[in-house]
């Protein structure tokens, strides 16, 4: 089934079946992100439940990310190759089987594993929720549906820690695991009962699943997540530098296999889109600085204004609410400045933001911390969306799964970047004083704000950064007939 020619109206039956593709592409990226924020809601609970330490709990979000990050370009290249239906199909029943399965789980060990198993599902289910909108829809109605999938993600991330806190109290930190059973499995049937539309397959994509290549780009995605993740609590270790230099190693094995293999994990086209490649370093940028942003400002909430995970939630509600109310809103400001505009725009109104969280202290008030986080979600917001909906139209002919898995992958990239830099940054006052670097501990209120505004000046220009690569971006979308059949 094809996709009707740009510019013209979907038929009424196209139009169910763009429906039922927007609703499973919302469902299934809504079921990730509500899983991620319930998590650290329950963690503390199911580690005396289950007996664990600190570091068994720690790894129930750590394995579930490596896993993710190390598959999501594979799992694109997959869709590309079996079809976005039948991949976001079996990720999603994956993802309700493991989910179910984790909250009957009795030891630590078990819901680890799980964890993992459940990491390989989110990323089989990722890329193919932006796989199938790109076949659904005209290249030039790819805006608002990728809105409104951001604004639904917005809104799961807002309200998924007060939901698992509240399914937490009353039924117990299982509870929340059970949350993505029932919509999950729901839509994971309903993709293969409907034949939803898929994108025309090319040559490249009907080769090898290029498997070496994915291999070291999973060893190399994979230990670089890991150094991130342990970097914030250990600072640089034997084992944080190792990981850093297997994931370096890994990653020049994978850049010249790729050049000399004729199946490669990543077409060539896609990397020699100077829109496509911008975009994902629009995306990396904006999402470290938003995160760094992010960790800090939590520290800032609750051990220098003293406020409890709830008050602070609430300090932050205008930057969930911009997300949800304004992804709508982004694109349509795209369709009339182009996507370089709104890019560049939005980015300079993140930095804006977070150097307005720079003058946050211990003498804030709630209007001074919401105007900070009402610009930065403001600023956000149409970056995510335009750079989103650049990848997935920019996307070359059968490898629009492989780029979805590069914009996933950049998501997850970019906040362990942020928080990396933003642990390092703090730190840098602490190793001058003769301090143990703690970011966290041991520090006065005084102090943590005084080494908070330079770090946040340098997250401040990391978004800065950002702006200049969306100058790279296309002003205008542009019509590619070629890769839609009438």
């Amino acid at each position: 089934m094809s996709v009707p020619p740009t510019g013209t109206t979907a038929p009424p039956g196209r139009r169910g079946l763009q429906r039922i593709a927007l609703t499973s592409s919302i469902t299934g990226a809504v079921v990730v992100a509500v899983d991620g924020s319930v998590l650290t809601v329950v963690q503390p609970v199911m580690q005396r439940e289950l007996h664990a330490s600190f570091t068994q709990i720690q790894w129930t979000s750590t394995g579930y990310l490596i896993a993710v990050a190390s598959l999501l370009v594979f799992a694109g290249r997959l869709g590309d190759r079996f079809g976005h239906r039948r991949i976001f199909a079996v990720g999603a029943l994956g993802f309700s089987v493991t989910s179910a399965a984790i909250g009957l789980a009795g030891s630590a060990g078990l819901v680890i594993g799980l964890r993992v198993l459940q990491g390989v599902f989110g990323a089989l289910l990722q890329p193919a929720t932006l796989g199938m909108l790109r076949a659904a829809y005209p290249p030039d109605r790819l805006a608002m549906p990728i809105a409104l999938r951001t604004s639904a993600i917005g809104l799961a991330v807002a309200a998924g820690p007060l939901v698992g806190g509240a399914l937490a109290v009353h039924l117990g930190w299982r509870s929340v695991f059970f949350l993505s059973v029932v919509p999950a499995l729901t839509v994971g049937v309903l993709v293969l009962l409907v034949r939803t539309p898929e994108p025309e397959c090319a040559d490249h994509a009907r080769g090898g699943l290029g498997l070496p290549g994915a291999c070291l780009f999973a060893v190399s995605l994979g230990s670089l997540v890991h150094a991130l993740v342990e970097l914030p609590g250990t600072g640089w270790t034997a084992a944080t530098t190792l990981a850093v230099f297997a994931a370096a190693a890994a990653g020049a094995a994978f850049v010249a296999y790729e050049r000399r293999t004729a199946s490669p994990l990543v077409p060539p086209d896609v990397l020699r889109s100077v829109p496509l490649m911008a975009s994902l370093a629009v995306l990396v940028s904006a999402s470290a600085a938003l995160l760094g942003t992010l960790f800090l400002a939590t520290y800032l909430l609750q051990h220098v204004l003293g406020l409890d995970p709830f008050s602070s939630a609430l300090r932050m509600l205008p930057l969930a609410a911009v997300m949800v109310l304004g992804a709508p809103a982004s694109a349509l400001l795209q369709r009339r400045l182009g996507h370089r505009r709104t890019a560049v725009a939005g980015m300079a109104l993140l930095a804006l933001g977070i150097l307005l969280a720079s003058r946050l202290d211990g003498q804030s008030t709630p209007m001074a911390t919401g105007l900070s986080f009402l610009v930065i979600g403001a600023g956000f917001c149409p970056v995510m969306v335009t750079a989103t909906a650049v990848v997935v139209r920019e996307a070359p002919l059968g490898a629009e799964g492989v780029s979805g898995g590069l914009q996933q992958t950049a998501m997850n990239i970019g906040p362990a970047l942020g928080v990396a830099a933003a642990t390092s940054l703090m730190t840098l006052p602490a190793q001058g004083a003769g301090g143990d670097g703690g970011a966290e501990s041991g520090w006065t209120s005084a102090a943590w704000t005084s080494a908070m505004g330079p770090t946040l000046i340098g997250l401040a220009a990391v978004a800065a950064t950002g702006a200049l690569l969306a100058t790279m971006l296309p002003d205008r979308a542009r019509v590619h007939p070629y890769r839609h059949r009438k």
